[in-house]
């Protein structure tokens, strides 16, 4: 396993990491959710991506029972969460980046982690209601208290990323350091164009997400919701229309003869395209049973071998397909 530093953070994450988000309640059981964290760490993974939002909080105190049991040295591993949507329905208490919910989010989630501290902290997405300096200030100060060490955004807008660094360059306190964006052969305007300058600029980190495109990039809905999928869950029916795109899937038809030469999978050449960009820190990839985390891990491998004519061949075949 490659290590990549955080941005320009000094903290080093595993090139491929391992991420919760529909897998911990809804697919996975405790004792699942540890044979799989015990399989990705065999595999050099040392960061492990959550939220709060996870399953309503389930996700977050699986993670951490998983934890309990394995008795990792707490250096060891980095794990990470995000706050924004809430937990409950008070006006203070969901869709916000006050201070209010933000410092006692923290509390909550390491509770439920059974953790002294979270690694990475993550505003899950922007909040145009709250003024950006209330929610740099809060981020510090759950830094400064010790229940943080680095602290980032997720969906941000480049705009609004520049403008809580600023904030924190001016103030003399704790900047953003990393952005988890979604990042795929699909979704790629964010990360490869509005973010551009903020690498050089700010050493902005990525820890992207959906390497798969929900699953998509993984050819198993070629013809169809399989029984068992991720689309097949009763929560998910929203994806329906994503995972059946006729474009999409007309270019991981495709995609297959360039996986085929590679010598690889759909899912090992869609999660190498991700970890090929240089700006990206990691990917986190998802896995509900231990043989697809092993198939995922593979993709190391493969890196590699995307030349910059195999780029282009895949640039060619997504082709309409791209946002």
């Amino acid at each position: 396993m490659e290590y990549r530093r955080l941005g320009r953070s000094g903290l080093k994450v595993s090139t491929l990491s391992l991420g919760s988000w529909v897998t911990y309640s809804n697919q996975v059981d405790s004792r699942h959710a540890r044979e799989l964290m015990a399989a990705a760490w065999d595999h050099g993974i040392n960061f492990f991506d959550n939220a709060e939002t996870y399953a309503k909080g389930e996700s977050e105190r699986i993670m951490g029972e998983a934890l309990h049991h394995l008795q990792w040295r707490r250096e060891s591993f980095v794990v990470s969460t995000k706050f924004f949507w809430g937990l409950h329905e008070g006006p203070n208490e969901k869709h916000t980046l006050n201070r209010k919910y933000l410092l006692n989010a923290i509390d909550g989630s390491l509770k439920r982690f059974g953790l002294d501290y979270i690694d990475l902290v993550f505003c899950h997405r922007p909040d145009p209601h709250t003024p950006i300096e209330e929610t740099v200030w809060a981020m510090h100060d759950m830094i400064q208290r010790g229940k943080a060490l680095y602290w980032g955004t997720s969906e941000w807008s480049a705009d609004e990323i520049r403008a809580a660094w600023q904030i924190a360059e001016r103030h003399h306190l704790h900047k953003p350091v990393m952005e988890q964006p979604q990042y795929n052969m699909f979704v790629r305007r964010r990360v490869e164009q509005e973010y551009r300058r903020l690498y050089e600029d700010i050493g902005l980190g990525l820890t992207t997400w959906s390497p798969l495109g929900s699953g998509v990039l993984s050819g198993k809905y070629l013809h169809g919701i399989p029984a068992g999928s991720r689309g097949a869950l009763p929560t998910f029916e929203w994806l329906h229309e994503r995972l059946l795109d006729p474009r999409r899937n007309e270019a991981v038809s495709r995609l297959l003869p360039i996986a085929k030469e590679l010598d690889c999978t759909l899912s090992q050449l869609a999660i190498a395209w991700c970890a090929h960009n240089p700006h990206v820190s990691t990917v986190i990839t998802g896995a509900s049973r231990i043989e697809q985390l092993k198939e995922n891990m593979a993709a190391q491998e493969v890196i590699a071998r995307l030349t910059p004519d195999v780029i282009a061949r895949i640039d060619e075949a997504c082709t309409g397909a791209t946002d």
